[in-house]
């Protein structure tokens, strides 16, 4: 039987061991992707990410969130990229490496859309992270408005306005990459 992260939060406060582990690690390769998607730097990702760990390790007696965890640790992994960020201003960014792929869950067809995931990839690091964010925690995860307005600190009209943003901008850059879709749009 699996445990709900209310549920595994409450056993960790009470104890149990290898709670927070398991709870950890139904969130930790999205909060990767957020993460990175922030610092577009993985070892200050991985670096966030484990940091994330260790503080909601520590705070977990003061999480507030009824049933949902994640969007306090999404909360917590956006500050600690935010101090990050200001600590890192003067150093360049880089470039999305190939190697990013890896990090990110698998298509359904890897064959078939490893090509479309790097060219996507490509596209949503054009955008503003904020932008980013949304589109990743909206139409990736699924997550609710209402938990992603929550997490980001914002009102739920301020994520749909992003996630319309974050779509057009990701489709406008993803078409001028394509020259299959320049055509196709001309066509109408």
């Amino acid at each position: 039987m699996t445990r709900s992260d209310a549920e595994l939060l409450r056993a960790h406060l009470a104890g149990d061991r290898a709670a927070y582990p398991e709870l950890f690690r139904r969130y930790q390769s999205f909060l990767w992707t957020i993460a990175y998607n922030e610092l577009r730097n993985r070892e200050d990702a991985a670096e966030a990410v484990q940091d994330t760990l260790m503080r909601a390790y520590q705070a977990a007696d003061r999480c507030t969130s009824d049933g949902s965890i994640r969007g306090w640790l999404v909360k917590i992994l956006l500050n600690i990229c935010r101090d990050q960020f200001r600590r890192s201003r003067g150093r360049p960014s880089e470039a999305w490496p190939g190697e990013a792929l890896d990090e990110v869950p698998m298509p359904r067809n890897p064959i078939a859309d490893h090509e479309m995931r790097m060219d996507i990839l490509a596209a949503l690091a054009q955008l503003p992270p904020q932008l980013g964010q949304v589109l990743l925690m909206v139409d990736l995860a699924g997550w609710p408005l209402s938990e992603v307005a929550e997490a980001l600190g914002v009102a739920v009209g301020t994520v749909k306005s992003r996630g319309w943003r974050a779509r057009k901008g990701l489709f406008e850059v993803y078409r001028a990459t394509q020259p299959a879709l320049q055509v196709a749009t001309e066509d109408r």
